[in-house]
């Protein structure tokens, strides 16, 4: 017998023959505590959470998944969902619930004639990228190669090639869906539209999405990427100018500053090494020779201590950060949007990394825009679409004795640069304590979002992440 919190968080008792019944009717498994597939699928990128599912189910495929939800929804059990179980928040485990496993579902099929990509919710961006620059071809994901590519995209998704080629959302053809209801569906435009419209940022609320169905562009296989690192005590001029080449960059160019203590860097002198500095990171998606015009002005600013941009694979560099972002360290994240970057708020976000709470922390600051802005912000689940900067508090420790000193210095450098913020945020990079979510996220979609939720889940069965209530 098995004692599962159930969705009004009670107990309910399951049995050992509906277990195995269960199992015996897939062609993935169902996993106990004790089993190493149970520990591997319950550990997360995150090691903040360390928790254990009353019991895994692994699916292998649509049918796997719809098993899952008729079982969980007919005993009115609690479910997480795990798909590459990168999220900041760690919804993708809870205590004593069922976890539905869909890491071993990574396959990525590109056809290379139509430029799409079919993609399966387990896969992960360097999977991703790997199999569509095979072709010359990329769909743009963010900057690290272990993030999963479903939670990405349910939260919107962006990266360096995003003012190119739009938001991951935005190069989403269609969805294959198993809802709450156990139906198996296409989400497209023409299709389920409005459930299509939901899960362009919505989130996990609205079913599991067992397939993704991307449009695909040629790109590659170099891009003019790298680092030009200064010292942080030229941070609040260059910064300035940070902005004004930001805000004039083509669409081809992306340039994000970072924040943080050196690490030890090879091409960085060793006298830098865990000092505080400013270093921009810059991508240009185009012709190499326009490249080196459109980022000589970033380039030519003041005095660097070291200038890497160069021809990269872009393969390689979307792993150039895995080094700095690898799993099983504490991660705590806080973010807001900006429009622009005040002198003030420059001043208090100085302040905030003179006094870093570990050398693993950092701050960076995106900017986004471009192809982005050009999409209405009522045409996806996901508002934020005029250009702007991206602000991530990105607190990272190995130590558990220092949970509170560094949560705290992310909470309190978070609400000094609030009055300077949009009010809106990146739902994918919201913490599970985040304060009144979903008004930041979603703005003016969020009661759109709310009947959507009500029509396709009014159970709130999908309810383990930034939930969105049915109406």
């Amino acid at each position: 017998m098995y004692a599962l919190k159930s969705l009004d968080g009670t107990t309910v008792t399951i049995g050992q023959d509906a277990l195995d019944a269960l199992d015996a009717s897939m062609r993935g498994a169902v996993y106990e505590r004790g089993s190493q597939e149970y520990d591997d699928a319950r550990t997360t990128w995150n090691s903040m959470f360390d928790r254990h599912p009353g019991i895994v189910i692994r699916a292998l495929g649509a049918s796997d998944v719809q098993k899952a939800v008729n079982f969980v929804r007919e005993a009115r059990l609690a479910i997480s969902v795990r798909s590459g179980g990168h999220q900041i928040a760690g919804h993708a485990v809870a205590e004593d619930t069922v976890m539905l496993d869909l890491s071993h579902m990574r396959s990525v099929h590109v056809d290379p004639a139509g430029k799409t990509a079919r993609v399966a919710p387990g896969a992960l961006l360097g999977d991703v990228d790997r199999e569509t620059q095979a072709h010359g071809l990329a769909v743009p994901l963010g900057i690290n190669s272990t993030t999963g590519t479903a939670g990405l995209t349910l939260g919107g998704g962006f990266g360096w090639t995003t003012r190119k080629l739009g938001m991951t959302i935005d190069n989403l053809l269609s969805a294959e869906v198993v809802t709450a209801d156990g139906a198996i569906v296409t989400a497209s435009p023409d299709s389920h539209p409005d459930l299509f419209w939901a899960i362009r940022g919505g989130g996990g609320n609205f079913g599991v999405v067992t397939s993704f169905l991307f449009q695909l562009h040629d790109l590659g296989p170099e891009v003019l990427s790298g680092l030009v690192v200064h010292p942080i005590e030229a941070a609040p001029e260059l910064l300035s100018e940070f902005v004004s080449i930001a805000d004039a960059a083509p669409d081809e160019m992306t340039v994000w500053s970072v924040m943080r203590k050196a690490p030890p860097l090879p091409f960085l002198p060793e006298e830098w090494h865990g000092r505080e500095v400013l270093i921009f990171a810059a991508c240009y998606c185009g012709p190499l020779e326009e490249g080196e015009a459109a980022l000589a002005a970033l380039r030519g600013l003041g005095d660097p201590i070291a200038d890497v941009i160069s021809p990269h694979s872009f393969v390689d560099w979307q792993a150039a950060f895995d080094p700095l972002l690898t799993p099983g360290a504490r991660n705590y994240w806080k973010s807001h949007d900006f429009d622009t970057l005040s002198t003030e708020a420059v001043s208090k976000l100085l302040a905030g990394i003179s006094s870093l709470p570990d050398p693993a922390c950092e701050v960076f600051i995106a900017h986004v825009g471009g192809a982005m802005a050009r999409v209405a912000p009522d045409a996806t689940a996901y508002p934020q679409r005029s250009a702007h900067f991206i602000m991530n508090v990105h607190t990272r420790w190995d130590d558990p004795q220092k949970d509170a000193e560094c949560i705290a210095w992310a909470r309190n450098l978070h609400g000094q640069l609030q009055p300077f913020a949009t009010g809106s945020a990146y739902v994918n990079f919201m913490p599970e304590d985040e304060a009144d979510p979903l008004g930041g996220a979603y703005g003016g979609n969020a009661q759109k979002l709310s009947h959507i939720k009500g029509n396709y889940d009014p159970g709130n069965l999908f309810r383990i992440n930034h939930n969105i209530a049915p109406a």
